[in-house]
């Protein structure tokens, strides 16, 4: 536990007190002054009665005691000045220090005063540590997500039943559930135990916990049952931004249609998305305290509503920026949105990954493709290396557009979507922009009625795909 600091009464009467101790010093250096004078006494001279000087015998010469008295105030007033010159330095170096002090004293009360503020504020979640020891635990801090019953949870999505399942993953599955009051939820399953199935779960309720944006997904509740792990929060009615590219509804089952043939989202609304993303990006690495580097940026992790307004989601690999080297942290995320450098070096992992992820995510709402899809039985491709010549070739960039949207969207607006992408997965980090570059890109590409500055008038042959998503 971080030691307070000592109260500023308590410092001011230190001060105080040492300065009481120094004073007898200067007061016994005034005590032993001696005077000159008084030595030698030689009183008036004797005169004769007419005036003339008198005859007097000759005066011996001053007895030793005088000469010892001299000596001993010329020792005396030595030491006079060197006391009082060790209690002014000593007064000084104290009244310093003890300033120092206080100032030290006013900066750590204003820290905590603004820690505590900001936990208010953000519904931190301190108990993740202890829940393995506190299952009854309910949240009552305004704006935590509270611990769930697992029979109500067992009961909401049909005992887990398959007719449920919104989406499955390494981590296990992710359910509809229909709750009491008609409020209807996504639970999140963590199945298999062990430390990284733990850890994922501490991460999710830390970081969703504490965090609130409109396009990062809201954490209801949680719930810790035997060896299984639950999370429940805001259902996005859309499905994810992965099955909207590269899958559709048939029977109510969502079939894998391959590359280029993504359901008939909208020019418009994949800008809406990449602008929703992007400004969610920015306030994890921009607004967080520390920066968040979500290190699983992917299309399967953009969620989408009923309204197509995007959050991302899954938190469990998520890190702070700067305590991602403090330690054993194992290299994670998914093959075709990982940094190159990331790839190459667990350590070199910054802000920067996170934007070279929305990079290809940027390219597959351009592109329709998936991030890596095979060439033959044996090999496979990353959109990245496929796309990058013919990104920068404005002849060519037109042929290899989502022929879902192909034709539909100004040809000037393309090459700057293009552009941005390009940059977003430049080998280099440091030639990578910042989301919040990337977000001012963007939103000039965005009409005003989904969130951007674009004005596009009923004249446009584009206004028609503004609210549709097909």
């Amino acid at each position: 536990m971080r030691s307070m600091p000592p109260p500023l009464p308590l410092l001011c009467s230190s001060v105080f007190l040492l300065l009481l101790l120094c004073r007898p010093l200067v007061a016994t250096g005034r005590t032993i002054r001696l005077d000159a004078s008084s030595s030698s006494s030689p009183g008036p001279s004797p005169q004769s009665v007419n005036g003339s000087a008198a005859v007097v015998p000759a005066v011996a010469a001053p007895p030793p005691t005088v000469v010892v008295v001299v000596e001993r105030h010329h020792h005396l007033r030595r030491e006079l000045i060197a006391a009082i010159v060790v209690s002014s330095v000593a007064a000084v170096a104290v009244f310093l220090t003890a300033m120092y002090a206080c100032i030290l004293w006013m900066r750590s009360r204003q820290t905590l005063d603004y820690k505590d503020t900001q936990s208010s504020d953000t519904a931190r979640i301190a108990f993740v540590p202890m829940l393995n020891n506190f299952n009854s635990f309910k949240a009552c801090k305004k704006g935590a997500p509270a611990m769930m019953d697992y029979t109500s949870l067992e009961v909401a999505t049909g005992k887990f039943s398959e007719s449920n399942v919104l989406g499955a993953g390494g981590f296990g599955c992710v359910y509809k559930g229909n709750f009491d009051g008609g409020v209807v939820a996504a639970v999140k399953r963590l199945s298999g135990g062990g430390k990284e199935c733990e850890k994922e779960f501490e991460n999710e309720l830390d970081f969703l916990g504490r965090i609130r944006h409109p396009n990062i997904v809201s954490l209801t509740g949680f719930c810790i049952h035997e060896e299984d792990r639950f999370i429940v929060y805001d259902l996005m009615e859309s499905g994810s931004l992965e099955t909207q590219l590269h899958e559709v509804l048939i029977e109510s089952s969502w079939l894998y249609l391959g590359p280029s043939h993504g359901s008939a989202l909208s020019w418009y609304l994949r800008m809406k998305i990449a602008l929703d993303t992007a400004r969610g990006l920015e306030y994890l690495h921009e607004h967080c305290t520390p920066p968040i580097i979500h290190r699983d940026l992917k299309s399967s992790n953009i969620l989408l509503d009923s309204d197509f307004n995007a959050k991302i989601s899954d938190f469990g690999l998520a890190v702070t920026s700067g305590n991602h080297n403090k330690g054993n942290l194992k290299l994670s995320g998914t093959l075709g949105y990982v940094a190159p450098e990331y790839l190459l070096d667990g350590r070199k992992l910054t802000e920067k990954s996170d934007v070279y992820a929305f990079g290809v995510v940027l390219l597959e709402l351009l592109l329709g493709r998936k991030p890596v899809e095979k060439t033959t039985d044996s090999q496979c491709q990353s959109i990245v290396t496929w796309a990058m010549p013919q990104l920068t070739d404005r002849s060519k960039l037109p042929n290899i557009i989502d022929p879902m949207i192909k034709n539909k969207m100004d040809l000037k607006h393309l090459y700057q979507v293009a552009a941005v992408a390009v940059l977003c997965v430049q080998p280099e980090p440091s030639y990578r922009p910042l989301i919040t570059d990337v977000l001012h890109s963007l939103i000039p590409l965005v009409p005003m009625e989904l969130g951007g500055t674009l004005r596009v008038g009923p004249e446009s042959p584009y206004a028609t795909q503004k609210h549709s998503p097909c």
